[in-house]
């Protein structure tokens, strides 16, 4: 490995977003200072129960805070804004953004009570901001959000590109178009980098058209008796406008159930877009209207256990109900990971007669990541000397790689998260591999992914809990019978009695000085219980012991132990 003076490197690190889906954060490092890109999140699965959001782990920035010069977001959608507001006390630096994805984070640091602390700085669409040593230029580009961007990084030693989400379309109906012009402006002036948006690689041709659709989901409303509904991801205003569209078409009203839907409404509005809609009703007001005669818009796509959608589907929401006759258009794509809440979803509408409409379907969705053809062309117009694929699995990224070697990119790199990568002086190289992680987000903000709670909260999900109450007299015995709590345990009939006759004779087994010691007795009654456990069920649950003493002064009658803890 050559040497090189540390002051004049441009370093790529990305904590989250590569080698996976989701939790977008990238720093670039020059001179001493750092930017970052980005600060998204990802959804937990059924591995960590009790937790919905996963966060990149951002201990490396955190301490070099004092470093870090800002931080620029490409685009509103949650996999590259959602950890704001969860991740901004610990770094406490400039936030730069366009006008609408400045609106909807707004909101976010206000439900969390940032909006006064963060300095949020608005950049015109297509502006340029100077945060440090780096000269950010930001090109728009077409994406499922409105004012997607890619930035132009420039620094004495070359100019990065860093794609974020992008696609080509020539009718993306609400927003403006990529700007080619720019891209290959920038390819003229040579790109040291493209930091590339993988997550289509794999799939051949074109994209297609957000304009293509309105006569599509016409054709498939126009088809439908009942009621229909419609749910997409809450962000994507132009698949707003195209289903109110439709609506109108069809001679049905829209009506808009989930407060991110009315929020990506309200903040398009606010910076001047989706004016033109028809009226918009909300579910109270959808209620009145002939079922015939109504479109709902619904959030859920992805079977969010509290998306309207999911309510909807099981029979649980207040205003809409959807039974035999009625239809349902999924206008959105399966993200991987969440096949199963929405094949719940799916199979819950058909169980009660619902026609369900998907992509594999009729047409009606197009993705907002570019299909193997588009980046083809990027990598034309940009010429990069270096191609890093990020944003999506291993195997997204290889053919990315691929497709840069077809198309001349003289060096490719194919990493994963926590790659601390030098791009230049001298050949692109990973030169260490900063440890990464995502935390689960708590109640009170990021915690522990291998914390005590959740592994306890693992322990009882897989084996269940136990939880025994005990009257000790003042000598230490037992002055009533045990009493135990079962939940998530198999026992066959007797079993329940037999562990609360295996509990009385051991605590009734111990000599009188460790009767009167409370760790004394749950450590036997824990051990009793294992071991009777283990012998008829083979299960470990949690176990948690109470004990009350009769005659014991009021601030110690109550010892509670859990073993989950301990």
């Amino acid at each position: 490995m050559t040497a090189h003076d540390p002051r004049h490197e441009l370093l790529f690190l990305p904590l989250g977003g590569v080698g996976e889906f989701g939790a977008n954060l990238a720093l670039y490092g020059f001179g001493g200072k750092w930017l970052m890109v980005d600060c998204g999140l990802s959804f937990a699965d059924e591995t960590m129960p009790g937790v919905d959001v996963l966060v990149p782990d951002p201990s490396f920035i955190v301490e070099r805070k004092d470093k870090l010069v800002g931080l620029v977001l490409t685009h509103a959608h949650e996999d590259h804004l959602g950890a704001l507001p969860y991740l901004w006390p610990r770094l406490e630096c400039p936030v730069y953004a366009t006008p609408f994805t400045a609106a909807l984070a707004r909101r976010k640091l206000d439900e969390a009570g940032l909006l006064h602390r963060v300095p949020l700085h608005v950049v015109a669409i297509g502006g340029r901001v100077n945060v440090g040593p780096f000269e950010v230029s930001y090109v728009p580009v077409t994406h499922s959000i409105l004012e997607a961007h890619s930035l132009a990084i420039k620094t004495p030693v070359g100019t990065v590109v860093h794609s974020g989400d992008w696609k080509l379309d020539g009718d993306p109906r609400v927003g403006g178009l990529t700007d080619e012009p720019a891209l290959r402006a920038l390819g003229d002036a040579g790109v040291l980098a493209l930091i590339g948006d993988s997550t289509n690689a794999l799939v051949p041709g074109h994209s297609g058209s957000e304009g293509s659709l309105v006569a599509h989901i016409s054709d498939v409303v126009k088809e439908c008796k009942g009621a229909v509904a419609a749910t997409m991801f809450a962000s994507n205003a132009a698949r707003i406008s195209t289903i109110a569209q439709a609506a109108t078409a069809n001679d049905r009203v829209l009506v808009v159930a989930g407060r991110s839907l009315w929020r990506t409404i309200e903040a398009a509005r606010e910076c001047g877009y989706l004016r033109d809609l028809p009226p918009l009703l909300d579910e109270d007001e959808g209620a009145r209207i002939p079922r015939e005669h109504v479109l709902y818009l619904l959030t859920g796509c992805q079977g969010e256990p509290r998306g309207a959608m999911t309510r909807v589907a099981t029979g649980e929401h207040r205003n809409i109900h959807m039974g035999r006759g009625d239809t349902v258009i999924f206008s959105s794509k399966v993200i991987p990971g969440n096949e199963r809440s929405i094949g719940r979803v799916v199979n819950h509408l058909i169980r009660g007669g619902v026609n369900v409409v998907t992509e594999k379907d009729r047409k009606v969705h197009v993705s907002g990541h570019p299909y193997q053809e588009e980046l083809r062309q990027m990598l034309r117009w940009l010429r990069p000397k270096i191609a890093v694929p990020v944003h999506g699995e291993l195997r997204n990224l290889a053919r990315h790689a691929e497709l840069s070697r077809e198309e001349g990119v003289a060096e490719t790199l194919v990493i994963e998260d926590g790659a601390l990568v030098r791009l230049a002086p001298g050949p692109a190289e990973v030169i260490d591999q900063i440890p990464t992680q995502r935390l689960p987000v708590g109640g009170s903000g990021p915690i522990a992914a291998e914390g005590p709670a959740l592994l306890a909260r693992r322990r009882m999900m897989f084996n269940g809990s136990v939880v025994v109450m005990l009257v000790l007299g003042v000598s230490g015995e037992l002055a009533a019978a045990p009493r135990v709590v079962l939940r998530g345990v198999d026992l066959p009939e007797g079993g329940e009695a037999s562990a609360l006759a295996a509990v009385a004779a051991r605590v009734a087994d111990l000599p009188r000085p460790r009767r009167m010691d409370d760790e004394e007795v749950n450590l036997a009654v824990r051990q009793a219980l294992r071991s009777e456990f283990r012998q008829v069920t083979g299960q470990r649950p949690g176990i948690d012991v109470e004990i009350v003493r009769l005659g014991a002064p009021a601030a110690s009658r109550v010892s509670r132990e859990t073993e989950t803890n301990r």
